[in-house]
């Protein structure tokens, strides 16, 4: 099968399990073809059945801004076009199902769309009055309509109604293969951010305000008045300003590092201690599933889809929103108990990689397509 997989480029969950997705895809013998606005920042190993179809921008006086969802509409029809696409595959509603139905009505032979919701088209832009009217047009031209939590569909048909079909929830997903421990890698680098064996907390987000990355900062305060710690923030965003003052604000310049954004991030999980996500709202949270398989036990927020990424007790802790006490309390319990310490990690392996393995979610993807395709 050829599937046209459109999302966004971009440091995000929803580019990371597009370009997942297409590896698997490819493994299976389809054709998978990225289009998109530049790369995905996960589309870096070479396949033989992946592909990447740019969509350029046009300069011209009469638009202020480049119309790009006109333009990924001509590319998806080229795509579709010259290669022979059997499905469309679009990761976001806005504007990548409305792009994608544009180009359908362009096609001498309509193909199926698939729209899999990530959350903030959703949660954030289909939220604006602006663009309700919208969304609830990509909803309900998609052939079918996936979600990557129960909380997400759950929220979608609170949103915008009761849609004329079922969203079918497949959860994201890790390929366990791609976690596996590098004792001496890990060793170096915890080496080298904790030469004393300072305990390691690490974040991991695009620093925008719904992950309130500041009171990451503010937890990790109270854990190291306790625990001698370093905390390493991974990413880049909006609120890096004020993340920075806020470190400065506490006087914690020698105890936070700043690795902007990094592609392998399973890399610079292993060698964490614990993850902290506190974020106001998380329609997944793939990164803590990154981090649970890595054997890093995730404290977060109790928000959308987390309460089905991360067991309570078992993998990590779930603490009320803003609540930056009970979050450092709950670091601090793993963090001074040796033995609770690794059984949350052995857990935590044990669960990431039993529960969301890249195989079950890549068989329900197919089946899906298959399923659209026969009409």
């Amino acid at each position: 099968m050829k599937i046209g997989m459109v999302c966004y480029p971009s440091y995000g969950g929803s580019g990371v399990v597009a370009t997942e997705l297409g590896y698997a895809l490819g493994e299976r013998g389809h054709e998978v073809h990225f289009i998109s606005s530049a790369r995905p920042f996960r589309l870096r190993r070479f396949h033989e059945r992946l592909f990447y179809h740019e969509v350029t921008d046009v300069s011209y006086p009469v638009f202020k801004y480049p119309p790009y969802t006109l333009l990924l509409a001509n590319k998806i029809v080229e795509v579709a076009n010259y290669v022979g696409l059997d499905v469309i595959h679009a990761h976001y509603a806005i504007p990548h199902s409305i792009s994608a139905y544009l180009a359908k009505q362009m096609m001498t032979k309509p193909i199926p769309l698939v729209t899999t919701l990530h959350g903030t088209d959703v949660t954030l832009v289909g939220a604006f009055e602006e663009f309700n009217l919208l969304t609830c047009l990509a909803l309900r031209v998609s052939d079918r309509i996936t979600a990557v939590s129960k909380a997400l569909a759950r929220e979608t048909i609170a949103a915008f109604g009761t849609l004329d079909q079922d969203i079918e929830v497949i959860p994201n997903f890790i390929d366990p293969k791609m976690y596996l421990q590098t004792e001496g890698l890990m060793a170096k680098c915890r080496g080298h951010f904790a030469p004393c064996g300072e305990k390691i907390l690490i974040h991991i987000s695009n620093f925008r305000k719904v992950k309130r990355v500041v009171d990451v900062v503010k937890i990790f305060a109270l854990v190291e008045k306790v625990v001698s710690s370093c905390l390493l923030l991974v990413g880049d965003g909006p609120e890096m300003a004020r993340v920075e003052r806020e470190v400065v604000k506490l006087g914690l310049e020698r105890k936070v590092q700043f690795l902007g954004k990094q592609e392998n991030v399973m890399d610079i999980l292993q060698m964490a201690d614990i993850f902290l996500l506190p974020s106001a709202q998380e329609s997944f949270g793939l990164v803590a599933l990154e981090a649970m398989a890595c054997g890093v036990p995730v404290v977060a927020s109790r928000v959308g889809g987390l309460p089905e990424v991360v067991q309570h007790g078992k993998t990590g802790f779930l603490v009320d929103v803003g609540d930056n006490q009970g979050m450092s309390e709950a670091v601090l319990s793993l963090l001074t108990d040796s033995s609770r310490y690794r059984a949350f990690s052995e857990q935590a392996v044990t669960w990431a990689r039993e529960t969301f393995p890249v195989e079950r979610a890549v068989r329900r993807y197919e089946s899906v397509y298959e399923d659209v395709v026969r009409g």
